[in-house]
């Protein structure tokens, strides 16, 4: 017999959503967890049941038939999460590149098309069918030839339910489920059953006399007297429970078994929602997989000479030096890099001994010979390794793709072809992963197709003079390092150790036991059970003792307040003691590596250890930085931050008077706000009107919605709303701009910062209302966050340009958010905090004044202003 699947969607799709966590996301900030998880599922369910024939059923709506009969009908159930809301089309598109038939039907649930359909099929005599499914209730629908797969966690945990299988475990027939749920009813759905009938009473009661009319028919034999007498007050709910919990089989549609049968994946689609999802691994698979395909002949052909000896390096070189040179470190092998060129369709391999000869040095350092290259940061650290001076880079073809659009997971050689070559077409997919040699060859392709485009959006400025000069500034930053003190954090663990010991016994004291305090099934325990805290929210697994449930419950109780403290010590002591120290060089220096080619506003991240995300926020954290120190030869770090620098950017995008006026005059801006929003002189603000006010400022550059607004201060929705609304009267330069954005936005389909870096919001226009409004929100603070980003690179270029040129010992180290760190030796603090002050403040020209806070010290810790 061929094989029908017939799969619950949002069954599985739920399922999908708990299994995976939330905070797989893609760079943009598009939840995917669903997605990914509902992918994987429905790929082990091709592989291991190799159906025939497939549907996947959706419920269409709240509003059912059910609903008409019993307004309450699943009443009770939580409305379905934004983060799986907005994922639910990428869902649906995944199933359309597997060329998968997905149905809804107005009026009915996904249960009903599961149940027609699966009675079609069993009348057929012809097929068997599986359901797969994480709702019991369909295992009224196993007969001989249709069996029930519940998934109780993803598709590594089912359990096949066949008719042997229910009888074994219920001692019921399936289509007797239905009268079990008319008399227990199901909390689930909000189906009443009769008030006091449990599961155990409901079973024993079918089995006995077979189904609901055989139970009234018997009314007087039952024994007791509360339960006859419940059952007679609730006939009427009973029944109604019945027709509530029956699947309707006979639902009208067209059910064409041909339209179900398993079809060749469309790889185009399936290529295009991977890439949007950023499924890395999950792309690659879909790219294995057509293999052995035909592939057509491409257009040219790719062959690799080997350049190993030095006199063909020389003879090379002369040919290259005569126009610009396109360079491809191959980073993915295991040992040394390979090097290679390309010029007039022909692909050559330098060995390293040749790359590394005294010709191929001066051609590195000679900035008359234009270089054009792929990941210019990598290769300049690459060719500093062996002390060649990296000069004449024309162009980074990566860096060009991120500056083009910044939401790509990756910019690999192979993604910026099949997006900017123009003749990407003539290749298969297969060809271009199997042949390296095609894929450098289409450098010079994909660099005229990129300049162009980059002139197009006037995006060239921003290329040119902010991003690539960029990249050697960093590579230089991360280079330099930044000198620490070990001894200090050994004593700073040892103290965290001292601390967290303490604290640890101050809890066994409050619990009265002793139990694993990283263990949350544990602490959920003592939380919840042995001390009677109220249960504020659960998980899958258990109690839940997040953060937020924990700042609640020290309200009630001392132990959750010691829970916090012993967290944050030990997240500190992990990350940034246990962390940091291995990473410090012989040399007693930290090497982060600042990522260029991450975020979507344009802003730096760093990695590898992360010092973007040193604590500021407690005394603890903060004491890490007494670790950052001038190295040797150096006397002091100089630390230069900028003061509210998206409300000033804020201020200029908008042109709102009240703002200028405001840092014109050197304000506190947080003050006026208050004042102005609450409607009080400025004598009259307090701190708590500040705090709010500055928690609004902040709230409007990051597109905070009234609900977050709530959550940040701790006050009801209605009152943020209204704060929300306070500031909009008075700032209406605020609110004119940011509407306008929007409209823009919906116009052009991206946003841009001053220096026109875009940001491409493609669900600005969706008619799903939650993608929308984030989409709404990412396009209000897209321009804010980027052009802040963009003044602090220009900074950074415009200073080390200075310190070059005026051959200063002192030198640039670390961007932290809107703080730029370097060390300087005594002789030079005054003049480089000049220049440091002169490049930051006028990196650009804005409507209002650009303010720099700068202070120097021993230490990242002991600074003072200068």
């Amino acid at each position: 017999m061929k094989k029908l699947v017939l799969i619950d969607g949002h069954s599985l799709a739920f399922r999908a959503f708990y299994a995976v966590p939330t905070t797989m996301q893609t760079k943009g900030g598009l939840y995917t967890n669903a997605v990914f998880g509902f992918t994987s599922m429905l790929q082990k369910i091709l592989n291991d049941l190799k159906p025939d024939y497939i549907l996947v059923a959706f419920d269409k709506g709240i509003k059912t038939f059910r609903t008409e009969m019993y307004a309450e009908y699943k009443g009770t159930r939580s409305k379905m999460p934004d983060e799986m809301r907005e994922q639910m089309s990428y869902i649906e598109a995944v199933l359309d590149g597997y060329r998968i038939k997905f149905m809804t039907l107005e009026g009915y649930e996904a249960d009903d098309i599961i149940g027609t359909a699966s009675l079609l099929a069993e009348q057929s005599g012809e097929l068997e069918t599986i359901i797969i499914t994480g709702d019991r209730d369909l295992y009224q629908l196993i007969a001989p030839h249709t069996t029930v797969y519940y998934n109780r966690r993803g598709m590594t945990d089912i359990l096949e339910m066949d008719e042997k299988a229910f009888f074994e475990k219920y001692g019921l027939k399936p289509h007797q489920l239905i009268d079990v749920k008319a008399l227990m009813g199901d909390s689930s759905d909000n189906i009443p059953g009769v008030k006091g009938v449990g599961e155990k009473t409901a079973l024993k009661l079918i089995c006995e006399y077979q189904n609901l009319d055989a139970v009234y028919q018997n009314i007087e034999h039952i024994k007791g007297k509360a339960l006859p007498a419940r059952l007679i007050e609730h006939k009427d709910l009973a029944y109604l429970s019945y027709d509530l919990a029956q699947i309707k089989r006979d639902v009208e549609f067209e059910f064409d078994i041909n339209e179900l049968m398993l079809q060749e994946v469309d790889y185009d689609k399936l290529y295009e929602v991977f890439t949007a999802m950023e499924f890395n691994r999950k792309l690659q698979d879909l790219i294995q997989s057509r293999k052995g395909e035909s592939a057509p002949t491409p257009n040219r052909v790719a062959i690799i000479h080997e350049v190993q000896t030095l006199d063909q390096g020389q003879k090379l070189l002369t040919d290259l030096i005569q126009s610009e040179v396109y360079i491809y470190f191959d980073f993915h092998k295991q040992k040394a890099p390979l090097l290679y060129v390309t010029k007039n369709d022909v692909v050559y391999q330098v060995s390293e001994s040749v790359w590394q000869s005294a010709e191929w040095q001066a051609f590195w350092q000679d900035p008359q010979a234009n270089k054009v290259v792929h990941e210019f940061k990598r290769t300049w650290h690459l060719l500093a390794d062996h002390n060649i001076t990296l000069k004449g880079v024309v162009f980074d073809t990566a860096l060009a793709g991120y500056v083009l659009d910044p939401s790509v997971a990756k910019y690999e050689l192979i993604q910026l072809i099949n997006r900017y070559h123009p003749e990407a077409a003539s290749y298969s997919t297969e060809a271009l992963v199997n042949s390296l040699a095609l894929q450098i060859q289409a450098l010079p392709a994909i660099h005229e197709s990129m300049v162009t485009l980059l002139q197009e959006q006037q995006l060239i400025t921003l290329y040119r003079d902010v991003e690539l000069p960029l990249a050697l500034v960093l590579g230089q930053m991360e280079r330099n390092g930044v000198a620490m003190d070990k001894d200090i954090l050994l004593e700073m663990g040892a103290d965290l150790n001292a601390n967290m010991l303490l604290i640890e016994r101050q809890i066994y004291m409050l619990a009265g036991e002793t139990f694993n305090i990283n263990s949350p099934k544990q602490l959920g325990v003592i939380l919840f059970e042995h001390l009677k805290l109220p249960v504020l929210k659960k998980t899958k697994t258990g109690y839940s003792t997040s953060q937020d449930v924990l700042e609640a419950l020290a309200l009630e109780h001392d132990l959750p307040a010691m829970i916090i403290s012993y967290r944050q010590l030990a997240k500190i002591k992990s990350t940034y003691i246990d962390g940091m120290i291995p990473l410090i060089t012989s040399e007693g220096r930290l090497h982060t590596t600042f990522r260029q080619m991450v975020t979507a506003t344009g802003r730096l991240s760093s990695t590898e250890p992360n010092l973007q995300n040193i604590p500021i926020r407690t005394d603890a954290g903060r004491r890490i930085r007494r670790a950052f120190v001038a190295g040797e030869g150096f006397d002091y770090l100089l630390a230069a931050d900028y003061s509210q620098i998206e409300l000033r950017v804020l201020a200029h995008m908008s042109g709102d008077p009240i703002l200028i006026e405001s840092f014109k005059n050197n304000e506190d801006i947080h003050t006026r706000t208050a004042s102005e929003v609450f409607g009080v002189s400025l004598k009259e603000v307090t701190r708590q009107m500040r705090n709010n006010a500055k928690a609004v400022n902040f709230g409007i550059v990051y597109g905070q919605s009234d609900y977050g607004l709530s959550n940040e201060l701790h006050i009801s929705r209605k009152k943020a709303g209204e704060y929300i609304e306070r500031y909009f009267d008075r700032y209406q330069g605020v609110r004119r701009y940011l509407d306008q954005v929007i409209v823009e936005a919906k116009q052009n389909g991206f946003v841009e910062t001053i220096l026109h870096r875009r940001r491409y919001l493609p669900e600005i226009n969706s008619r799903n209302y939650h993608r929308r409004s984030f989409a709404e929100r990412t396009a209000t603070n897209t321009p804010i966050q980027g052009s802040a980003a963009d003044l602090i690179k220009l900074a950074m270029i415009n200073l080390q340009r200075d310190l070059l040129e005026g051959e200063y010992k002192s030198r640039l180290l670390l961007q932290v958010h809107d703080e730029l760190i370097l060390e300087v030796t005594k002789e030079e603090l005054e003049k480089v905090s000049d220049l440091l002050i002169k490049n930051m403040r006028y990196a650009m020209v804005l409507r209002v004044p650009i303010r720099v806070d700068v202070k120097f010290g021993v230490d990242w810790y002991h600074m003072e202003k200068l």
